[in-house]
């Protein structure tokens, strides 16, 4: 990825331009100390005088009202905030008429920036002050007063924090009075320029220490530059919070969001003092000492999907190349390219009015259609569809153009979603929802309904989720990373019961499912960890450190991020921006593959073949899941789990499919399901005895006594337990009830037979019943 520069051979202005803003992709407004307000139109490539302000203005900034999310392209900003070095800020409207001209502040207002839904608007000034004013221009309140200027200012991505300068330091400052202020010390010079991304919730600052670096909104630093030759002038988030432009003199830099640079840009252009991105996050303008406007367009973006690899080479051009025979395909386009994605054989195009479908099997016919919102801010895939999200909502599309769903919630901003908030698979959405981080919203991708009883699903603060790709709606899974960088694995459909979130992993900090098995890799503590099968965790916990493969971290940098994990291969882009490939071996997704078809012998052979101990504790899990005792008892035994060999040997001696399916729910753990399977089928002293094995005494006596049985059982198990401690009876219930029943073991041997042996009738009439049924 790569900025494609263009300036004009001769200025516009002819002093220094202090400020650019965007009305539309294609518009940008600039302000200049010779007093003029030029409006650059992209598509005709002129440039007009919008108009020439009074001598006493010399604007120090720039912010145009922001659009109201969601509504018409038509409807545009129409005023814009400038400050002035007069002590005043100016609403002005889009012809360049001064609607209001307001006194904020002694000496020069540096800084004036509208919230994200415009209903307040922040000033920053010389004096120190920061000063919250309304839509129309009155005083709400000064939020600070410093000894310093405050060189710049921005908004928290919610608009419920000021992020500000104050010297060497930056102050985080709560709207909220009685809220906590954070505040360090961030470079060895002042701090010029800063910004504050509301979709990654990231923090940039520049300074005259000549770095910029890279925050999160506690204060802590993620990444720091090496020192420049000049003070970094100004920096700008790209709108999806992927990448952010640094601006110095003669120089133009675009970054990761990690802090690394893609590219470095030498243009003649004097310090670039403010830098604007479009809407769209294609193009990037910037105000230039030398009286110049630059502007950056990013090309050069990359795709890799299996054997292609596709290229953006310009604005409205791809190249998809094929490695295996070196084919090459241009993709032409009608308009700018603004987003897109490759995975599951197909090709997702948005431009500024369309959106393009191709098939990688054939380049030549793409699928078209048109787009309601121009700026695509994230696309999704799954094997059956994609999602489209923009400024108005989300949209699930087939791969030929059919739209889907449209999942609605209750105040959704679609802007701040990205890949680490929303996941797709091809029955279901997952969503955090920004207002609450607690919680993750779950819809019907072919509905677009919310999931089961529209009950959402709650955790700790969780900050990445990814749903899994393969197997049917009812198995589908999530994973989710929270605010400990703790790794949970849970059930997205749960059938009323509340869901069962189990850990899987810790300090994990990016992840990524496969695309064609329900294997999970993740970067976890510096290393590269493969959950060979995850859902283990739900049918024999203890056996989830026997499926793992862990690749030891010496050969990646810094803090590496997984970006996908196809067939055998993971990518990871390393801290210093470098992409390193991983590959895991294809057996676990062969054995998945063999589980999904029940080819337990296949899967045997396989295990076999490989002698791979992991493979054998994934087939362990897999047979048990799918209640395959033969297979099960194999694999546990290839693994010495001589304990649960045994316990498949009990589960075989059950009399009935009921108890069975008991014993296998609390082989999982699974103690209160089981206990219901007893009850439900009948088999109340089963469910007694459960209780009493796990000593449970007040359920198991509740029980008892509610279904008028074996009472004298378990006040019986009850005092043998108390007596091999030496230990005295004091619960209440117990004493009660002892009081009036005689513990008699051989007659409650007898019961227990008598129970066992109605049982085993019981299944073999059923078993006759069935086979008749059979044969008839």
């Amino acid at each position: 990825m790569r900025l494609k520069t263009s300036l004009l051979k001769e200025s516009k202005h002819k002093e220094l331009v202090s400020c650019v803003g965007w009305t539309t992709a294609d518009e940008l407004y600039s302000c200049s100390e010779d007093h003029q307000i030029l409006k650059w139109n992209l598509l005709t490539s002129e440039t007009s005088l919008i108009v020439k302000l009074p001598e006493e203005i010399y604007p120090t900034d720039l912010h145009w009202f922001p659009k109201t999310v969601g509504v018409k392209k038509q409807a545009q900003a129409e005023i814009f905030v400038l400050t002035s070095t007069d002590g005043k800020f100016h609403l002005t409207s889009k012809m360049g008429r001064i609607e209001k001209s307001v006194e904020a502040h002694k000496g020069a207002v540096l800084a004036g920036r509208w919230n994200y839904d415009g209903t307040a608007l922040i000033t920053a000034g010389e004096d120190g002050q920061i000063k919250i004013w309304s839509k129309s221009g009155m005083l709400r309140s000064t939020l600070a007063s410093q000894g310093s200027p405050v060189y710049s200012v921005a908004w928290g991505p919610d608009s419920d924090r000021i992020l500000y300068t104050s010297g060497r330091q930056l102050v985080i400052k709560p709207l909220q009075p009685s809220a906590k202020i954070i505040q360090w010390k961030a470079h060895d010079g002042v701090i010029l320029k800063v910004d504050w991304n509301s979709v990654n919730d990231l923090i940039l600052s520049g300074g005259e220490d000549c770095k910029y670096k890279v925050w999160d909104s506690f204060g802590h630093l993620l990444h720091c530059s090496l020192s420049h030759d000049y003070p970094v002038t100004s920096l700008s988030w790209a709108p999806d919070g992927e990448v952010f432009a640094v601006g110095s003199f003669n120089t133009l830099r675009l970054c990761d969001k990690t802090g690394w640079s893609y590219a470095l840009e030498k243009p003649n252009t004097g310090s670039v003092f403010s830098l604007a991105w479009s809407a769209d996050g294609t193009q990037v303008a910037g105000a230039c000492g030398n009286g110049h406007v630059i502007f950056a367009h990013v090309v050069e973006q990359h795709w890799e999907w299996k054997n292609f690899v596709i290229t953006l080479t310009k604005r409205r051009t791809m190249q998809v190349r094929n490695v295996l025979n070196d084919a090459v395909d241009l993709l032409e386009f009608r308009d700018r390219v603004i987003k897109a994605s490759l995975a599951y054989g197909h090709l997702v195009v948005a431009t500024s009015l369309q959106c393009y479908v191709y098939n990688s099997r054939n380049w030549n016919t793409p699928l078209i259609f048109d787009l309601k919102e121009g700026t695509v801010s994230l696309i999704l895939q799954a094997e059956k569809h994609f999602l489209l999200v923009d400024g108005a909502g989300l949209y699930t599309f087939s791969y030929e153009g059919r739209l889907i769903s449209s999942p609605k919630f209750p105040g959704m901003r679609a802007d701040i979603l990205n890949a680490q908030s929303v996941s797709l698979s091809n029955d279901t959405i997952a969503i955090r929802d920004k207002s609450d981080e607690k919680v993750i919203l779950l819809f019907d991708a072919l509905t677009g309904k919310p999931l089961g009883d529209g009950k959402p699903l709650t955790h700790k603060e969780v900050l990445e989720i990814a749903l899994d790709q393969c197997g049917p709606s009812t198995d589908r899974k999530i994973a989710l990373i929270d605010k400990n960088r703790d790794l949970y694995l849970t059930t997205v459909r749960h059938l009323g019961r509340e869901p069962k979130i189990c850990k899987i992993g810790s300090m994990v900090h990016s992840m990524a499912w496969n695309d064609a098995a329900n294997i999970l890799c993740g970067i976890q503590d510096n290393q590269l960890t493969v959950w060979y099968y995850p859902s283990v965790v739900f049918t024999d916990k203890e056996l989830l450190p026997k499926t793992l493969y862990i690749k030891d971290g010496s050969e990646f940098r810094r803090a590496p991020q997984v970006l996908n994990y196809i067939g055998t291969k993971v990518t990871l882009r390393q801290g210093d921006g470098s992409l390193v490939y991983s590959s895991v071996l294809p057996f676990p997704a062969l054995l998945h593959e063999y589980s999904i078809s029940a080819r337990w012998e296949d899967a045997l052979r396989l295990c076999c073949y490989a002698k791979d101990q992991s493979l054998w504790a994934c087939l362990a899990g897999m047979a048990m899941a799918n209640r395959e005792l033969t297979t099960a008892e194999m694999a546990y035994a290839a693994i010495g789990e001589l304990p649960r060999v045994q316990y498949i040997n009990f589960l075989r001696e059950q009399p009935s499919k009921e108890s069975l399916l008991a014993h296998m729910l609390l082989f999982s753990g699974q103690v209160q399901e089981a206990e219901a399977a007893f009850l439900q089928a009948g088999l109340i002293y089963q469910a007694i005895q459960v209780n009493i094995d796990l000593y449970n005494w007040e359920r198991a006596l509740e029980l008892a006594v509610k279904h008028k049985t074996h009472v004298d059982t378990v006040l019986a198990y009850r005092e043998k337990f108390l007596q091999k401690f030496g230990r005295k009876e004091t619960n209440k219930r117990f004493l009660q009830y002892s009081e009036g029943v005689e513990v008699d073991w051989e007659k409650i041997q007898a019961k227990i037979e008598m129970e066992l042996s109605k049982e085993r009738e019981r299944a073999a009439n059923t078993s006759v019943r069935s086979s008749v049924a059979s044969r008839r």
